[in-house]
């Protein structure tokens, strides 16, 4: 008989929190001349006054190392039809590419690029760091907000698959 014993102390929760539908953003940060992005949705909200919010980067990834050295970071909270940008900030993409070669970016406070196109923007400033074994949490201020100019559906992330809201 076999028994299914976990291969890490966390798959459990990994496999709970699939049941989790959440949101997908693209967090960017930007480091002297480099500028870097991942695709995360451990992104939140946690207070609108102060206005904070938190994401979680793993400490072994390009973004995570050039949002620790500059103490900002933007977010793209992308649209339904932004799968493809997802994916190529997931790392699906071939290795030691420029994710950003090619987009169009702007930025609002900080200098960190946004992607043109997102659902909203969000512009943050590093304000508390909770460092943990493999990953860092990081609780930011917000400096500028902002939704698209219309209405666009948000791209979530459900069951280890992309998806959308219907309309």
């Amino acid at each position: 008989m076999q028994t299914d014993v976990p291969s890490s102390p966390g798959e459990p929760l990994r496999q709970a929190m699939r049941r989790w539908a959440s949101g997908v953003a693209v967090v960017t940060s930007r480091f002297g001349d480099a500028s870097h992005g991942m695709t995360v949705n451990s992104f939140g909200s946690i207070s609108l006054d102060p206005p904070l919010v938190t994401v979680t980067m793993n400490n072994d990834t390009r973004t995570y190392a050039l949002v620790d050295r500059s103490g900002i970071f933007g977010v793209t909270i992308l649209n339904r039809f932004q799968q493809p940008l997802a994916e190529l900030f997931a790392g699906r993409a071939a290795e030691g590419k420029d994710r950003m070669a090619g987009l169009e970016t702007f930025t609002l406070v900080t200098g960190a690029p946004l992607l043109a196109g997102g659902a909203a923007f969000v512009d943050c400033r590093v304000v508390h760091r909770y460092a943990m074994p493999h990953s860092t949490l990081f609780v930011a201020e917000v400096l500028a907000a902002r939704p698209a100019g219309g209405p666009l559906p948000p791209l979530v992330y459900f069951n280890r698959a992309f998806t959308g809201l219907e309309e």
